[in-house]
């Protein structure tokens, strides 16, 4: 019995291998699809082990639980305090070694934050900010030093600025020496230190991220007025930024005006004037004539204003600019009205004694009042005491700026569009921005941005804007 049921077994599995054979299956395929790995690496162990105290090394290696790449190790990593020769970083696999070039110092917390540097092989996930740490004394300090960084003159983020600290309490140090600690800037504004012994520091913001040291005015830079007691409760503070003085830009053949570039070309006198499709503004009171040369002489009793019916107005001004190439025509003008503007041949003569080819009559008209908006503004929380200015912006241009002296603020003209706000503290009340200085200790003029934009819309004007400040 037992012999039968074994060849009937013995058969059943040679049949069973002939199917299995000729269906193919012998090629085993992993099914497709699945979740995408979006966990970065994790470290899997280390040593000296994360965290770890009284330690004395020039070589760590830290394994991860998968393979790794590490990239841009000095633009990425931070290491504090911050040493005078940077480390050596190695990688193969899962491992990274870290060879450290400088002694130790006895008793002192070291960190190594990668940001952006370390990622996982296969889909790229960044370990943002992973950070080891160990101490050469008994304990890991812990205290936290963290704030806010904002352009002065424009209340924005710069996310290239770093944050230094220096235990040389000294104004030299932040030109001559290396910074004992510092941190980057993220895209919020935001820096903190973690890790920091007890002690008292001079905090600064600088530009140059290889240097850290200030030694351009002309760079972005920020100073408190007075040192940071780091302890467990360390202040929060915000740091103003500011170019102390203006680069010089060189301007380049792109940037000179057309008319400049043509003259030894050109030699015939050209005029154009600043009207917008033929209109005239009702917001400005100046009509300017511009010339391609420069003007000797001009006989500004031949240049006449007149009405659609050639009667002359009696109301304007003309005025010849210092650049003398530019003529302004002043008259409080009124909507949806004709002029015409004559302009005799001899009336205008150049540096080269030449005049216009032939006498020119412009033609315009003036803008009516539905080709404008109005904006309606109301202010919480003023504070006339801070001497405040709103500042009203297009492309980062300042398009007007408006001493806030009473809760509203109301026109019933102003050309439409989008614009930014901002507001100034205008402590010196000469309705402009003012630099810092550190040598004589003083600190920028603040402005804020506001997150509110002013749309104004044209032929409306029944909209309200409320800005809290």
């Amino acid at each position: 019995m037992r012999a039968g049921l074994s060849i009937i077994v013995g058969i059943s599995l040679i049949s069973i291998i002939i199917i299995v054979a000729g269906s193919g299956c012998a090629n085993i395929i992993p099914p497709s699809g699945g979740a995408k790995d979006t966990i970065p690496p994790r470290l899997f162990t280390a040593l000296p082990r994360d965290s770890a105290k009284n330690v004395n090394t020039n070589k760590i290696v830290l394994t991860f639980n998968e393979y790794i790449e590490v990239k841009d190790v000095q633009q990425n990593v931070i290491v504090s305090p911050n040493p005078k020769s940077f480390p050596l970083f190695d990688y193969k696999l899962n491992t990274v070694t870290i060879k450290l070039k400088d002694s130790l110092e006895p008793n002192t917390t070291y960190s190594f934050n990668f940001g952006n540097s370390l990622k996982d092989i296969n889909e790229g996930n960044i370990a943002r900010n992973f950070t080891y740490l160990f101490s050469t004394g008994n304990t890991i300090d812990d205290n936290i030093f963290s704030g806010k960084v904002l352009v002065a003159e424009t209340g924005k983020i710069d996310s290239t600025l770093i944050v230094v600290l220096h235990k040389n309490l000294n104004d030299s140090a932040i030109s001559k020496n290396r910074p004992r600690y510092f941190a980057k800037v993220n895209s919020k504004g935001e820096f903190i230190f973690k890790n920091l012994p007890q002690g008292v520091f001079a905090a600064y913001v600088v530009s140059d991220f290889f240097n850290k040291q200030y030694t351009d005015s002309t760079k972005l830079f920020a100073f408190l007025d007075s040192n940071i007691s780091v302890s467990k409760k360390t202040p929060s503070v915000t740091f103003y930024a500011f170019e102390e003085a203006k680069a010089k830009g060189k301007t380049s053949s792109s940037q000179i005006p057309s008319a400049a570039r043509n003259l030894k070309t050109d030699i015939r006198l050209r005029i154009t004037g600043n009207l917008d499709n033929g209109k005239q503004d009702l917001l400005n009171d100046s009509l300017q004539l511009s010339f391609n040369r420069k003007i000797k002489k001009i006989d500004s009793s031949k240049i006449v204003l007149t009405d659609t019916n050639y009667a002359r107005v009696n109301t304007y001004k003309l005025f010849f600019d210092t650049s003398k190439n530019r003529i302004s025509i002043i008259n409080k003008w009124k909507e949806e009205k004709e002029f015409k503007l004559i302009i005799p041949k001899d009336a205008v003569i150049d540096t080269a004694n030449l005049s216009l080819t032939k006498a020119d009559t412009i033609r315009f008209f003036t803008k009516s009042q539905s080709e404008y908006g109005g904006i309606h503004l109301r202010f919480n929380n003023l504070d006339t005491s801070k001497s405040p200015v709103l500042l009203i912006l297009q492309n980062d241009k300042i398009i007007e700026s408006i001493p806030i002296k009473q809760k509203n603020i109301d026109r019933d003209l102003y050309y439409p569009g989008e614009y930014d706000l901002r507001i100034l503290f205008d402590k010196n009340k000469n309705g402009i921005w003012d630099s810092g200085n550190f040598k004589k200790k003083i600190q920028p003029e603040i402005v804020i941005k506001l997150s509110k934009k002013l749309n104004v819309r044209a032929n409306f004007n029944d909209t309200e804007t409320e800005i809290t400040l």
